[in-house]
Protein backbone atom coordinates (compact mmCIF):
# COMPACT_ATOMS: atom_id res chain seq x y z
CA UNK A 1 0.00 0.00 0.00
CA UNK A 2 1.33 3.68 -0.71
CA UNK A 3 1.29 6.32 1.27
CA UNK A 4 -0.91 8.16 -1.12
CA UNK A 5 -3.70 5.24 -0.31
CA UNK A 6 -2.45 4.15 3.66
CA UNK A 7 -4.67 5.85 6.47
CA UNK A 8 -3.05 8.05 8.53
CA UNK A 9 -2.15 6.98 12.10
CA UNK A 10 -1.58 9.92 14.78
CA UNK A 11 0.52 8.10 18.00
CA UNK A 12 0.37 10.55 20.83
CA UNK A 13 0.09 10.30 25.18
CA UNK A 14 -3.29 9.23 25.77
CA UNK A 15 -5.60 11.59 28.41
CA UNK A 16 -4.12 14.67 27.18
CA UNK A 17 -4.42 16.95 23.93
CA UNK A 18 -1.08 18.29 24.24
CA UNK A 19 0.53 18.78 21.15
CA UNK A 20 -1.47 15.79 19.26
CA UNK A 21 -4.40 18.45 19.40
CA UNK A 22 -3.48 20.55 16.42
CA UNK A 23 -3.05 17.27 14.86
CA UNK A 24 -6.25 16.75 15.31
CA UNK A 25 -7.89 19.52 14.39
CA UNK A 26 -6.60 19.82 10.88
CA UNK A 27 -8.29 16.22 10.42
CA UNK A 28 -11.38 17.16 11.99
CA UNK A 29 -11.61 20.54 9.65
CA UNK A 30 -11.03 18.49 6.65
CA UNK A 31 -13.63 15.68 7.72
CA UNK A 32 -10.80 13.07 6.76
CA UNK A 33 -10.45 9.86 8.75
CA UNK A 34 -7.38 9.13 11.16
CA UNK A 35 -6.80 6.62 13.89
CA UNK A 36 -6.06 8.76 17.08
CA UNK A 37 -3.76 5.75 19.12
CA UNK A 38 -4.33 7.50 21.88
CA UNK A 39 -7.84 5.99 22.41
CA UNK A 40 -5.84 2.66 23.35
CA UNK A 41 -3.94 3.66 26.02
CA UNK A 42 -2.68 0.26 26.62
CA UNK A 43 -1.31 -0.15 23.31
CA UNK A 44 0.07 2.83 22.32
CA UNK A 45 2.42 3.79 25.28
CA UNK A 46 4.13 0.25 24.56
CA UNK A 47 4.25 1.65 20.44
CA UNK A 48 5.59 5.42 21.92
CA UNK A 49 8.08 3.54 24.23
CA UNK A 50 9.16 1.21 21.57
CA UNK A 51 10.12 4.30 18.81
CA UNK A 52 11.52 6.76 21.68
CA UNK A 53 13.83 3.64 23.16
CA UNK A 54 17.24 4.25 23.02
CA UNK A 55 18.17 1.21 21.50
CA UNK A 56 15.89 2.33 18.30
CA UNK A 57 17.62 3.65 15.78
CA UNK A 58 14.64 3.91 12.81
CA UNK A 59 14.50 1.62 9.81
CA UNK A 60 15.91 1.42 6.49
CA UNK A 61 13.45 4.27 5.28
CA UNK A 62 12.58 6.76 8.73
CA UNK A 63 15.44 8.07 10.79
CA UNK A 64 14.78 7.56 14.74
CA UNK A 65 12.33 10.17 16.66
CA UNK A 66 12.73 12.05 19.85
CA UNK A 67 8.83 12.29 21.24
CA UNK A 68 5.62 11.90 20.44
CA UNK A 69 3.53 13.32 18.35
CA UNK A 70 4.27 11.13 15.78
CA UNK A 71 2.09 10.63 12.26
CA UNK A 72 2.47 7.33 10.71
CA UNK A 73 1.49 7.50 6.86
CA UNK A 74 1.98 4.00 5.12
CA UNK A 75 5.37 3.44 5.68
CA UNK A 76 6.64 7.19 6.44
CA UNK A 77 7.23 7.92 10.58
CA UNK A 78 7.36 11.94 11.03
CA UNK A 79 7.82 13.64 14.28
CA UNK A 80 7.82 17.31 15.68
CA UNK A 81 4.69 19.16 15.41
CA UNK A 82 5.76 21.77 12.93
CA UNK A 83 7.05 19.01 10.81
CA UNK A 84 3.91 17.04 10.69
CA UNK A 85 1.38 19.92 10.45
CA UNK A 86 3.46 20.87 7.36
CA UNK A 87 3.37 17.63 5.96
CA UNK A 88 -0.01 17.45 6.54
CA UNK A 89 -1.76 20.69 5.74
CA UNK A 90 -1.25 20.40 1.64
CA UNK A 91 -2.38 17.13 1.66
CA UNK A 92 -6.12 18.41 3.51
CA UNK A 93 -6.44 21.15 1.22
CA UNK A 94 -5.59 23.30 4.57
CA UNK A 95 -3.06 24.82 3.04
CA UNK A 96 -0.53 25.59 -0.33
CA UNK A 97 1.04 22.52 -1.86
CA UNK A 98 3.96 24.99 -3.28
CA UNK A 99 4.86 28.66 -3.66
CA UNK A 100 5.56 31.22 -0.97
CA UNK A 101 2.49 30.78 0.97
CA UNK A 102 3.82 27.62 2.22
CA UNK A 103 6.97 29.50 3.80
CA UNK A 104 4.49 31.88 5.35
CA UNK A 105 1.95 30.00 7.29
CA UNK A 106 4.75 28.01 8.17
CA UNK A 107 6.69 30.71 10.28
CA UNK A 108 3.16 31.47 11.44
CA UNK A 109 2.69 28.03 12.98
CA UNK A 110 6.49 28.49 14.34
CA UNK A 111 5.40 31.75 15.76
CA UNK A 112 2.10 30.44 17.60
CA UNK A 113 3.67 27.08 18.65
CA UNK A 114 6.37 28.68 20.15
CA UNK A 115 4.72 31.75 22.17
CA UNK A 116 1.57 29.46 23.25
CA UNK A 117 2.71 25.93 23.51
CA UNK A 118 6.45 25.96 24.17
CA UNK A 119 6.85 29.35 26.64
CA UNK A 120 3.28 28.30 28.26
CA UNK A 121 4.64 25.07 28.88
CA UNK A 122 7.97 26.23 30.63
CA UNK A 123 5.20 28.00 33.17
CA UNK A 124 4.90 25.57 35.22
CA UNK A 125 8.05 23.66 34.43
CA UNK A 126 10.27 26.45 34.24
CA UNK A 127 13.71 24.67 35.94
CA UNK A 128 13.05 20.77 34.77
CA UNK A 129 10.49 18.66 32.85
CA UNK A 130 11.51 15.50 35.04
CA UNK A 131 10.63 17.57 38.39
CA UNK A 132 6.83 17.40 39.53
CA UNK A 133 5.09 20.95 39.49
CA UNK A 134 5.33 21.04 43.25
CA UNK A 135 9.03 21.03 43.46
CA UNK A 136 9.46 24.22 41.42
CA UNK A 137 5.94 26.13 42.46
CA UNK A 138 7.93 29.36 43.15
CA UNK A 139 9.49 29.31 40.20
CA UNK A 140 6.66 28.85 38.53
CA UNK A 141 4.93 31.74 39.71
CA UNK A 142 7.44 34.04 38.70
CA UNK A 143 7.73 32.33 34.91
CA UNK A 144 3.92 32.94 34.95
CA UNK A 145 4.10 36.29 35.91
CA UNK A 146 6.47 37.56 33.66
CA UNK A 147 4.96 34.96 30.81
CA UNK A 148 0.95 36.23 31.17
CA UNK A 149 2.11 40.10 31.49
CA UNK A 150 4.52 40.14 28.80
CA UNK A 151 4.83 37.34 26.56
CA UNK A 152 1.00 36.66 26.33
CA UNK A 153 0.26 40.04 24.44
CA UNK A 154 3.45 39.82 22.74
CA UNK A 155 2.30 36.26 20.87
CA UNK A 156 -1.42 38.28 20.85
CA UNK A 157 0.23 40.90 19.12
CA UNK A 158 1.81 39.37 16.61
CA UNK A 159 -1.29 37.35 15.67
CA UNK A 160 -3.22 40.57 15.43
CA UNK A 161 -0.72 42.23 13.36
CA UNK A 162 -0.35 38.92 11.00
CA UNK A 163 -4.59 39.67 11.29
CA UNK A 164 -4.33 43.53 10.09
CA UNK A 165 -2.02 43.26 7.04
CA UNK A 166 -2.12 43.32 3.82
CA UNK A 167 -1.78 39.43 3.47
CA UNK A 168 -4.08 38.14 5.28
CA UNK A 169 -6.36 38.77 2.58
CA UNK A 170 -9.31 41.29 4.13
CA UNK A 171 -10.72 38.50 6.04
CA UNK A 172 -11.06 37.04 9.43
CA UNK A 173 -8.29 34.33 8.29
CA UNK A 174 -4.55 34.86 9.11
CA UNK A 175 -3.32 34.65 5.76
CA UNK A 176 -4.55 34.41 1.99
CA UNK A 177 -8.07 35.65 2.90
CA UNK A 178 -9.41 31.91 3.60
CA UNK A 179 -9.03 29.65 6.44
CA UNK A 180 -5.71 27.72 6.86
CA UNK A 181 -3.91 25.32 8.98
CA UNK A 182 -2.45 28.32 10.91
CA UNK A 183 -5.98 29.33 11.46
CA UNK A 184 -6.72 26.47 13.29
CA UNK A 185 -3.45 26.32 14.88
CA UNK A 186 -4.28 29.26 16.64
CA UNK A 187 -7.74 28.79 17.53
CA UNK A 188 -6.04 25.68 19.93
CA UNK A 189 -3.64 28.10 21.32
CA UNK A 190 -5.92 30.34 22.19
CA UNK A 191 -8.68 27.63 23.54
CA UNK A 192 -5.53 25.99 25.40
CA UNK A 193 -4.31 29.41 26.62
CA UNK A 194 -7.98 30.53 28.07
CA UNK A 195 -7.85 27.04 30.43
CA UNK A 196 -4.62 27.84 31.40
CA UNK A 197 -5.02 31.48 32.79
CA UNK A 198 -8.81 32.72 32.43
CA UNK A 199 -8.79 35.40 34.26
CA UNK A 200 -5.84 36.80 32.39
CA UNK A 201 -7.60 35.73 28.93
CA UNK A 202 -10.47 37.71 29.97
CA UNK A 203 -8.92 40.31 30.29
CA UNK A 204 -6.44 40.46 27.72
CA UNK A 205 -10.03 40.05 25.46
CA UNK A 206 -11.58 42.61 27.35
CA UNK A 207 -9.15 45.07 26.42
CA UNK A 208 -10.24 45.32 22.80
CA UNK A 209 -6.47 45.30 21.85
CA UNK A 210 -6.90 41.58 20.05
CA UNK A 211 -10.61 41.65 18.73
CA UNK A 212 -9.33 40.02 15.42
CA UNK A 213 -7.69 37.09 17.66
CA UNK A 214 -10.58 36.50 19.45
CA UNK A 215 -12.88 36.66 16.44
CA UNK A 216 -10.87 34.11 14.55
CA UNK A 217 -11.32 31.82 17.57
CA UNK A 218 -14.88 31.94 17.00
CA UNK A 219 -15.43 31.54 13.94
CA UNK A 220 -13.28 28.56 13.94
CA UNK A 221 -14.97 27.19 16.75
CA UNK A 222 -18.14 27.82 15.34
CA UNK A 223 -17.16 26.03 11.78
CA UNK A 224 -19.75 22.89 11.30
CA UNK A 225 -16.98 20.05 11.57
CA UNK A 226 -14.84 21.43 14.32
CA UNK A 227 -18.47 22.52 16.12
CA UNK A 228 -18.93 18.44 16.12
CA UNK A 229 -15.19 17.56 17.30
CA UNK A 230 -15.68 20.14 20.29
CA UNK A 231 -18.61 18.46 21.53
CA UNK A 232 -17.72 15.02 20.89
CA UNK A 233 -15.91 12.26 22.96
CA UNK A 234 -13.09 12.29 20.72
CA UNK A 235 -12.21 16.19 21.88
CA UNK A 236 -9.38 15.29 24.53
CA UNK A 237 -10.36 17.41 27.90
CA UNK A 238 -7.56 19.07 29.51
CA UNK A 239 -5.76 17.64 32.34
CA UNK A 240 -2.07 16.97 33.00
CA UNK A 241 -0.08 18.47 29.59
CA UNK A 242 0.60 21.22 28.19
CA UNK A 243 -2.26 23.42 29.35
CA UNK A 244 -2.75 23.00 32.51
CA UNK A 245 -5.06 25.01 35.50
CA UNK A 246 -3.24 25.88 38.66
CA UNK A 247 -5.09 28.92 39.70
CA UNK A 248 -1.93 30.40 42.04
CA UNK A 249 -0.01 31.27 38.82
CA UNK A 250 -2.34 34.20 38.34
CA UNK A 251 -2.04 35.92 41.48
CA UNK A 252 -0.09 38.79 42.00
CA UNK A 253 -0.60 39.75 37.98
CA UNK A 254 -0.78 43.41 36.39
CA UNK A 255 -2.60 43.15 33.18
Amino acid sequence: MSSSDAPFELIYWPGIPGRGEPIRLLFEEAGVPYVDRAKIADEVIPTIFSYTAAEHTGDATNPPVLAPPLLKHGELVLHQLPNILLYLAPKLNLAPKEGKDVFFLNQIVLTLLDGFVNELHDTHHPVATSQYYEDQKPEAKKRSKNYIEERIPKFLGYAQRVLDSKTSGGGPWLHGGELTYADLVLFQCIDGTKYAFPKSMEKLQKSGKYDGVFKLYDAVRERPNISKYLASERRVPYADGIWRYYPELEEDVDL
